[in-house]
């Protein structure tokens, strides 16, 4: 089991969404844990403050070192003597890594992860520098915080776990020997789909439009399927 800790000043922002579909399958069945951590517990004024100005002048707040380094000391040593090495502190920053499916394949061998989720103009400096282990970004745009990135994460991570999105050999099976996962074309029912009904009819002259699935999906010939998935998917690393 993977344990995911975000810490987020919006914990209910979480809620819904770890709630729903497959993410609460998986909690149910144990193959990962989400634990929302609202950082202003490790506030230590009567006003939880988790933010101030920043030095040198500019606009917006920025979230303070001191709970932060609070939050994850609590989380990763857990009142142990050393962190366990397959746990990773990660904040989300546009400055961070790319993350990609790669990188989702070594973080899903992980036991645990703790999200940092910035607001407001940033997070101070010193918690990439001193505390993070990584610094990660979904892509080259500004975002209003870290909890769209977190769940994006802790998706892409989890469904790379046996098990969560159902039968183990679902994962196999998109799983490619290039080192990557294949995502390809796929079809369902009806065979043909007419988005066009009853032109032909109303409009003498016009031929229907028919949409159809390729031949070699419906041939049963599983190796000429297997070779059509390759030609007609992508590898995404």
């Amino acid at each position: 089991m993977i344990k995911f800790d975000v810490i987020t000043i919006f914990p209910e922002i979480f809620k819904s969404y770890i709630g729903e579909s497959l993410i609460a399958r998986a909690q149910a069945k144990k193959f990962i844990k989400i634990n929302l951590r609202d950082l202003r517990k490790w506030t230590t004024d009567r006003h939880k403050t988790v933010d101030e100005r920043p030095f040198g002048g500019g606009l917006g707040m920025v979230l303070k070192v001191e709970p932060i380094y609070k939050a994850v000391q609590k989380l990763r040593y857990r009142g142990k003597s050393e962190p366990s090495k397959k746990a990773k502190v990660i904040l989300f920053t546009p400055r961070g890594r790319k993350f990609d499916q790669k990188l989702a394949y070594k973080l899903s061998k992980l036991d645990q992860i703790i999200f940092i989720c910035g607001r407001y103009e940033g997070v101070d400096e010193r918690v990439a520098q001193k505390i993070a282990d990584m610094e990660i970004s979904i892509g080259d745009y500004d975002l209003m915080g870290g909890e769209l990135p977190a769940m994006v994460a802790i998706e892409t991570i989890s469904r790379l776990i046996p098990g969560v999105l159902g039968k183990p050999q679902l994962l196999k099976e998109r799983i490619s020997k290039l080192g990557g996962f294949l995502e390809y074309a796929q079809y369902t029912r009806p065979e043909v789909f007419c988005p066009t009904p009853g032109v032909g009819r109303k409009t003498p002259g016009v031929k229907a439009k028919y949409w159809r699935v390729p031949k070699v999906l419906l041939s049963g010939d599983h190796k000429k399927i297997d070779i059509w998935k390759k030609l007609h998917g992508k590898v995404i690393e």
